[in-house]
């Protein structure tokens, strides 16, 4: 499944760096994306020095050394394991000024169209931090979203935090309109405990409340997915 999403996202990342001579991405976080980071950095015939990477999404006032920061998972399991160093790392920190940082990530985001989107899903259909019902309307790159219970109960779970006190109720979110604007999307969702968003997400209706049904207008989206994840697919179901 990751190495599979990865070769995909590669192959367009090659002919986007071949047609202009640089390369925009998204990088998303999470156990989803172990794999198919593992596998991107792998992957030859990528220049790197012409590559621009985007931050998905970061919890608001989490330090850049706890575990669960996002910038510290990328920064460690991504950028500091590449063959060689990006052009460009635009992390997101939502420690002290998430309204100020939005609009700093949004302006850079706004001069770099997206060639390739690395996202997963979450356990509550949430696209980024996008929790349902998201907002499908906002023209904003990024936002500040409230995080709902069951996507803190999710990274709580996942071992991130000691405890679902401790995880924020806040976060920077990419929004889903800037997400679906990614010239390819690539989606890469594991594991049982997703099965039912990913049903809801590719056989339900289009709908805030399932936030990752939007991937269904997009014109070039790739689910990866491994077979927990894919279980319920075609077996029913309300979205």
């Amino acid at each position: 499944m990751g190495a599979a999403a990865a070769t995909d996202g590669a192959e367009k990342m090659r002919k986007a760096q071949a047609e202009r001579g640089e390369v925009n991405i998204i990088v998303a976080t999470g156990a989803s994306q172990f794999e198919m980071l593992e596998a991107l950095i792998q992957e030859e015939g990528i220049d790197w020095a012409q590559v621009t990477v985007f931050h998905l999404d970061e919890y608001v006032g989490l330090s850049i050394e706890h575990p669960a920061s996002f910038r510290k998972y990328l920064k460690e399991r991504f950028e500091d394991q590449l063959p060689s160093p990006v052009r460009a790392f635009h992390y997101i920190d939502a420690e002290d000024d998430p309204d100020t940082e939005c609009d700093r990530v949004g302006a850079l985001i706004a001069e770099a169209p997206i060639d390739v989107a690395f996202v997963g899903i979450g356990e509550n259909g949430h696209l980024a931090f996008n929790d349902p019902p998201a907002d499908f309307e906002t023209e904003k790159p990024y936002l500040v979203v409230n995080l709902d219970e069951a996507c803190r109960q999710q990274q709580f779970g996942e071992g991130w935090f000691p405890s679902l006190e401790a995880v924020p109720k806040k976060a920077i979110s990419m929004s889903v309109r800037q997400i679906m604007k990614s010239g390819t999307i690539i989606c890469t969702v594991p594991d049982e405990r997703k099965a039912e968003a990913v049903r809801n997400s590719v056989e339900g209706e289009v709908s805030p409340d399932v936030p990752a049904s939007i991937l269904q207008k997009h014109g070039d989206c790739g689910l990866y997915l491994d077979e927990p994840a894919a279980s319920l697919l075609g077996k029913g179901g309300a979205a």
